[in-house]
């Protein structure tokens, strides 16, 4: 209860309209998992295969039955006995009555209702491994869309840094020109570097607005409700190919498959099953009652208990259960099929994504050098043109330096953390 009321908070808190709510990691995963329609149905799935999983459905517990006739009918009646006694009457009528229980319980089968029952049980384990696959599935969406933002927002800064430089270059030039050592050119081109970074600027910021909408949408929240993320991106840098690789039959989805393997080889043992012969034992207590106006009868009664045994014996059906069989053995063979193609499809995904983390792992120290040595060469380019000692080219190409290498390090942080999730997702390892 404490925890709906939570969930139920802050939703109410993100839709406010207007305020800026701090969105954590933990709490967007949190959303994502309450409001979730494609978990509520996996949900569903689990909850109506547990009540299909009861022996009732399998067929091994008892089956009662309880009949009711009552019928009515007007005849004519012309009987000539061996007595020599005629009987002729017109509209006469007739009433035939019967009440009864009857119940029965199958005693074998084949051992079908096992083999039923088994299926039962399996489906409810896998559609447990298809929702545990869901929340993996909707984990790693959740982080891939609140780490965009935080990538996106951290480009945002790269650019406010160059548009800082552009400031004070466009002042030096104002400056200069005030006491008649710059020409027009400069500050026009001053203008001109600044102008296209404020646009740079917006576009981004489309960017990071566009981001932010996509993950309401996946939190199940109104996409123009306003959020701010505060957030680095921090990688996992201990993974190995190894580990992951090993890990593999935990998948949810390699699981369900080999669930499905199990659950089709028991439908070859219930289709197996058709063919022998089913034993029923059966009672039940009945009344009966033939009342007639004419006939030589006018009164028939009988009641009481009756017990007994069926015995059902197939003989020929034109080879349909024969058929069955053999096409639900093609379905085991199919399921077996369809685990190796998801190892297999895994398996390379795992060792593609590993490629990308460690190639941008190791890529990410240098590209934090260069950061850093460009963001100090613009310093000092900026230090060189107010000094006279440098062109106003000089300052720009030190600004593209710098918003290049600032672009390919928050890509690269990007792409380490998503091949980070993806991989740990496909361990079914994907945690807060």
């Amino acid at each position: 209860m404490k925890q709906t009321v939570l969930y139920v908070f802050l939703i109410l808190l993100f839709l406010q309209s207007g305020a800026q709510n701090i969105l954590q990691l933990s709490d967007a995963v949190n959303i994502a998992l309450k409001n979730s329609l494609e978990l509520q149905l996996s949900k569903n799935i689990v909850e109506a295969n547990t009540v299909l999983n009861n022996y009732g459905v399998a067929g091994g517990l008892p089956l009662v039955t309880g009949s009711l006739t009552d019928n009515e009918q007007i005849s004519s009646i012309n009987q000539k006995l061996n007595s020599g006694v005629n009987i002729s009457r017109d509209a006469a009528p007739s009433n035939s009555f019967a009440l009864g229980v009857t119940g029965s319980i199958l005693l074998y089968n084949g051992t079908r209702v096992v083999a039923t029952k088994a299926r039962l049980a399996a489906l409810v384990g896998q559609s447990e491994q298809q929702l545990n696959a869901q929340i993996q599935n909707i984990l790693a969406s959740v982080m891939v869309g609140y780490y965009d933002i935080v990538r996106q927002q951290s480009y945002m800064k790269t650019i406010d840094k160059s548009i800082d430089a552009s400031h004070q270059q466009l002042t030096i030039v104002q400056t200069r020109q005030a006491v008649g050592l710059a020409n027009n050119a400069d500050l026009f081109q001053a203008q001109i570097d600044l102008n296209a970074l404020l646009q740079t600027k917006q576009s981004q910021q489309l960017i990071i607005g566009q981001a932010k909408a996509e993950l309401l949408r996946q939190l199940t929240l109104n996409p123009d409700s306003a959020i701010s993320i505060q957030d680095t991106i921090i990688i996992d840098r201990q993974l190995l190919l190894e580990n992951v690789l090993s890990k593999l039959n935990k998948n949810a989805d390699i699981t369900a498959a080999l669930d499905q393997i199990k659950i089709n080889g028991l439908a070859v043992k219930e289709t197996g099953a058709l063919r022998y012969p089913s034993i029923r034992a059966t009672t039940g207590y009945s009344f009966i009652r033939n009342k007639a106006a004419a006939g030589q009868i006018l009164l028939n009664q009988n009641y009481g208990p009756s017990l007994g045994i069926s015995l059902g014996i197939p003989i020929y059906n034109g080879s349909v259960y024969k058929r069955q069989l053999k096409v639900a053995e093609i379905n085991v063979s199919n399921a077996r099929i369809d685990e190796q193609i998801l190892m297999r499809d895994y398996s390379a995904q795992v060792i593609k994504f590993f490629q990308s983390y460690n190639s941008t792992i190791k890529q990410l120290e240098t590209e934090q050098q260069n950061y850093t040595l460009s963001n100090q060469l613009l310093e000092l380019a900026l230090q060189r043109f107010q000094f006279k000692q440098a062109t106003i080219v000089d300052v720009k190409n030190a600004q593209q330096s710098f918003e290049a290498s600032g672009y390919r390090l928050v890509n690269l942080n990007y792409a380490a953390k998503t091949a980070e999730i993806e991989l740990k997702r496909l361990a079914n390892e994907l945690s807060l």
